[in-house]
C-alpha cells in the first residue's frame, strides 16, 4: 500500500537517530581537539548550529556533513552517520517498523487505491505527490522523502529475491498526477518493475462491479521466518497487524483482488495502452 512516506505527507520527527548523529559529530570534534567555537568557522556555520546538531535538535544539512567530514578528518564516520540518518528521516515515524519488516521479507502484497505504491514510483512522480500534500515539505525534507523512497526500492533487487505483487487501481494512473509527462514517467516504472522476474503488477480496472477491496489498502507481508503480518494505514497513523484472524481476512480479500484484477500479461498491454493516448 503506499503509506504517508510514499503519498508525500512524511510526518517526520527527530528520533534517536538524530541524537545519535549530533553524538557522532560531537566525539569527532572532540578527538580532533576543536571547540565548537573553532569548528564553526571553519566549516562556514555559526556555534549555535553546530550546537544544534551535536544536542539532535536540527537535521544538519549536506553541507555541513560534507564540511565537518573534511575538516575533522573522520575516515567516512560522519558520512555514514548522515546517510543512516537521512534513510531514517525520510520516513513517517508510524511506518518505521513496517519499513524495517520490508527488509527481510521473502514475499510483500501490496493492495492500493490511493496513489502508486512507493517501491514503483519513479522519481517525478514521488515529488509531485511530496509537492501536492499539505503541508508542504521544505526542499531539504523533500530530498530526505525521496531519497529513503529511491533507496526502499532496491528492495526489489535484492537477492535471493523476494517475491513481490502489487494490486493496484487504474484511477490511479488516469489520475495524471504531476502531468502527462509524470504520467508517461510512471508507466515506463511499472512496466519495468512488472517486467523483473520477482514481480507481478496488476491494474484493477475501472469498471469493476465486484470489487473486494472497498474497505480499503493494505499490505501483506512474510517475513525471513515465514510470519504473516499485515499493514494498514489512514490519516498520520499506521498499524502493523498480528492477529491470525485478521491476517486471514486479508489474505482472502488478497485473493479475490488478484482475481478481479487484469492477470499481469493483460495489464502490461493496458499499460501501454495509456501511455499511447498521452
Amino acid at each position: 500500500m503506499v503509506s504517508a512516506e510514499d503519498s508525500g505527507d512524511g510526518g517526520v520527527e527527530p528520533d534517536d537517530n538524530l541524537r545519535s548523529f549530533g553524538e557522532t559529530v560531537k566525539a569527532s570534534r572532540k578527538r580532533a581537539g576543536l571547540p565548537q567555537e573553532q569548528l564553526a568557522p571553519l566549516i562556514g556555520y555559526s556555534v549555535q548550529y553546530v550546537g544544534s546538531v551535536e544536542q539532535g535538535r536540527r537535521h544538519p544539512s549536506q553541507k555541513f556533513v560534507h564540511k565537518t567530514e573534511a575538516v575533522l578528518d573522520t575516515f567516512g564516520v560522519i558520512d555514514i552517520a548522515a546517510r543512516q540518518l537521512t534513510r531514517r528521516r525520510g520516513l513517517a515515524t508510524w511506518f518505521r517498523r513496517w519499513a524495517e519488516l520490508e527488509e527481510v521479507a521473502v514475499t510483500l502484497n501490496t493492495y492500493e487505491c490511493r496513489s502508486v505504491p512507493g517501491l514503483l514510483q519513479p522519481e517525478s512522480y514521488a515529488r509531485a505527490l511530496i509537492d501536492n500534500v499539505p503541508p508542504l515539505a521544505t526542499p531539504e525534507e523533500a530530498e530526505a522523502r525521496v531519497a529513503v523512497r529511491l533507496e526502499r526500492q532496491k528492495l526489489l533487487h535484492r537477492t535471493p529475491y523476494a517475491l513481490f505483487s502489487f494490486v493496484i487501481e487504474q484511477a490511479l494512473i488516469e489520475r495524471r498526477t504531476g502531468g502527462p509527462q509524470v504520467t508517461r514517467e510512471l508507466i515506463d516504472r511499472l512496466l519495468e518493475c512488472g517486467d523483473l522476474p520477482n514481480v507481478d503488477v496488476q491494474i484493477m480496472p475501472l469498471v469493476q462491479p465486484v470489487h473486494a477491496g472497498t474497505d480499503g489498502p493494505f499490505q501483506l507481508l512474510e517475513t525471513d521466518e515465514h510470519e504473516w503480518l499485515g499493514y494498514s494505514e489512514g490519516q498520520k497513523t499506521g498499524q502493523v497487524i498480528t492477529d491470525p484472524k485478521a491476517i486471514s481476512v486479508l489474505h482472502q480479500r488478497y485473493a479475490k483482488l488478484r482475481i478481479q484484477a487484469l492477470n499481469p500479461a493483460d495489464s502490461t498491454g493496458l499499460l501501454m495502452r495509456m501511455r499511447g493516448s498521452l
